[in-house]
């Protein structure tokens, strides 16, 4: 059994209010990129395909810096190959997806700016993903949510005890996944694709199975995240 990891790294994370892109900025010492990185480099994944912008960091291409600073620099001997993203994270997905050379069974997808995840968790996906075909990693909201209309009012409110807020990794059974891209490239009508497994559900039907994360699995969004994550690499 091949398992494969994609790592997205294509942000421009405009809401850092930084000329740094969000996943190259320093977190305790080291790259936000650098803790995803080793956890998939610590996890069973046999590869790590890592997806990168077209931009500069450090008087240096990012394919260039991710080679040099991270990869060669930390021993990240499971990184086989960095490549380009897209526009959308739909495409750099597909990039990512078509540098997987040799046939692999299992995908795991994951956003390089989350870096409090754990090698605990990416088993569990394994696991789940090996079991069902189709999983991501998740938490139960803990707030009430509402819907809204156009106008700001509240419209509805929906149960709480079903919601989830979907994190990464997001992991497929490789066909499933290469498929349902493929479907999704000459769909005309495609719209709003937020997430690998919606890509799945609209366009497979296959059922994606929630596989219980942590809390601390965050994304870096805005400047505070990074002391909380800090915070959380070190708790």
């Amino acid at each position: 059994m091949k398992i494969s990891a994609i790592v997205l790294a294509g942000g421009k994370g405009s809401r850092m209010n930084s000329d740094i892109q969000k996943q190259y900025l320093p977190l305790c010492g080291k790259p936000v990129l650098y803790y995803a990185l080793q956890a998939f480099q610590r996890s069973s994944v046999d590869e790590i395909i890592l997806v990168v912008g077209n931009g500069r960091i450090k008087n240096m291409s990012e394919e260039e810096y991710c080679k040099k600073e991270l990869i060669d620099h930390y021993h990240f001997n499971k990184a086989k190959q960095v490549v380009i993203g897209g526009s959308e994270r739909y495409n750099s997905v597909i990039n990512g997806l078509k540098a997987i050379q040799n046939k692999t069974d299992y995908v795991l997808i994951h956003d390089g700016a989350r870096p409090c995840i754990t090698v605990e968790l990416i088993e569990r996906c394994i696991q789940d993903v090996v079991d069902y075909n189709a999983c991501v990693a998740a938490v139960p909201v803990k707030d009430t949510i509402k819907m809204v209309d156009s106008k700001g009012y509240a419209a509805s409110t929906p149960d709480r005890n079903t919601l989830w807020q979907i994190q990464t990794p997001q992991c497929f059974e490789y066909n499933l996944i290469q498929k349902a891209y493929d479907d999704m490239i000459i769909d005309t009508q495609k719209s709003n694709i937020t997430d690998d497994a919606m890509v799945v559900e609209r366009y497979s039907g296959n059922k994606v199975k929630m596989t219980y994360s942590s809390y601390k699995n965050m994304k870096i969004t805005t400047p505070e995240d990074l002391q909380i994550a800090e915070a959380f690499l070190f708790s």
